[in-house]
C-alpha cells in the first residue's frame, strides 16, 4: 500500500521510532493520527512536524481498553476513514532475570505490549476492512524471536505480538488489508528512560551508540516494508543476522547471546 495521502494510526508517536515514523509518514504525504501516553511528546512531534490538519494529536494509555475504544470515532472526526494502523508503542523491563521480577512488572509487560497491541487492532480492524486497501503494521522485537536473558518478559509479550500477526496475515490473505510484524534490533531510542528503568551506562557509551540504528533510519526501513507489503520486516544488521541465525541453529544461538550478555 503507497502511504501517500493515507490517513495513518501510529502508537509511541511522541518518541523514538514512533515520532520518526509520524515524520517521515507525513513527508510522504500521509495524514497521521499520533497516539501517545504523554502529552509533552506528541506537542514536541507537532512542532517538529509542523503538518499542520494533517496531524493529530490522542492521547491514550493502549492498555486501557475503553480509551482504545474511544479512539477510531475520535480520529474519524478529524481524519475521515483510517487506512493504516502502526502499533508501535512498547515498553522494555528492567534488566534482570525472570526469577527476580515482580508481578507488578510482568503485569505491565503483558498489559501494554501484548494487550495494548491486542486492543489497538481490536478497534480499528474493522475500519481497515472496510477500506479499499489498508495495512496493519505490529511492531514486535528481535527479542520476540530470539531470547534474551534479562528481558524474558518482554520477549515473551512481542512473541505474542509477532505469533498473533502472523495470524493475522493468514487470516486477513483473501482481503485488501496488508499484514507486517515489524522486528527491529538495537535502534537509538530513549525506550529505557520512557520504560521507566533508567539508561544503563553501556547504552550511553559511544561504543554501543555505534552498534544501533537511528531512528530515523529504522523508521524508513518500516515504511519501505509496509509499502512493498512484506510480511516479516526486520530492521537493523544485528535483526537480520539473528533471525538467520535462530532459523539455522536455534539451541546454538541462544547459547551465542547468552554469552553475549554475560559480558554485559
Amino acid at each position: 500500500m503507497k502511504l501517500d495521502e493515507k490517513t495513518v494510526v501510529v502508537t509511541g508517536g511522541g518518541s523514538g521510532i514512533g515520532r520518526e515514523l509520524v515524520l517521515a509518514l507525513l513527508a510522504k504525504g500521509a495524514r497521521v493520527a499520533a497516539v501517545d501516553l504523554r502529552q509533552e511528546g506528541l506537542n514536541e512531534t507537532a512542532a517538529l512536524a509542523r503538518a499542520g490538519d494533517r496531524l493529530s494529536l490522542h492521547i491514550a494509555d493502549i492498555s486501557d481498553r475503553d480509551a482504545v475504544l474511544a479512539l477510531p470515532a475520535a480520529i474519524a472526526a478529524r481524519h475521515g476513514a483510517v487506512d493504516g494502523l502502526i502499533n508501535n508503542a512498547g515498553i522494555i523491563q528492567p534488566f534482570v532475570h525472570f526469577s527476580e521480577l515482580d508481578f507488578a512488572a510482568i503485569d505491565r509487560m503483558v498489559a501494554i505490549n501484548l494487550m495494548g497491541t491486542i486492543n489497538m487492532t481490536k478497534a480499528f480492524l474493522p475500519a481497515l476492512k472496510a477500506r479499499p486497501e489498508a495495512h496493519l503494521a505490529n511492531v514486535a522485537s528481535m527479542g520476540g524471536f530470539m531470547p534474551f536473558p534479562g528481558q524474558s518478559m518482554y520477549g515473551a509479550a512481542k512473541a505474542g505480538v509477532k505469533l498473533l500477526t502472523e495470524a493475522l496475515y493468514a487470516e486477513l490473505a483473501e482481503t485488501k488489508v496488508g499484514v507486517s510484524v515489524v522486528m527491529p534490533g538495537a535502534i537509538r531510542t530513549q525506550i529505557m528512560a520512557n520504560s521507566g528503568i533508567g539508561d544503563r551506562a553501556m547504552a550511553e557509551s559511544p561504543e554501543a551508540a555505534s552498534r544501533t540504528l537511528p531512528a530515523p533510519e529504522a523508521a524508513r526501513i518500516i515504511l519501505a516494508g509496509i509499502e512493498a507489503n512484506r510480511l516479516h520486516i526486520l530492521v537493523g544488521k544485528d535483526a537480520n543476522m539473528l533471525f538467520k541465525l535462530w532459523r539455522l541453529m536455534p539451541e546454538k544461538s541462544i547459547r551465542f547471546i547468552q554469552k553475549q550478555m554475560a559480558r554485559r
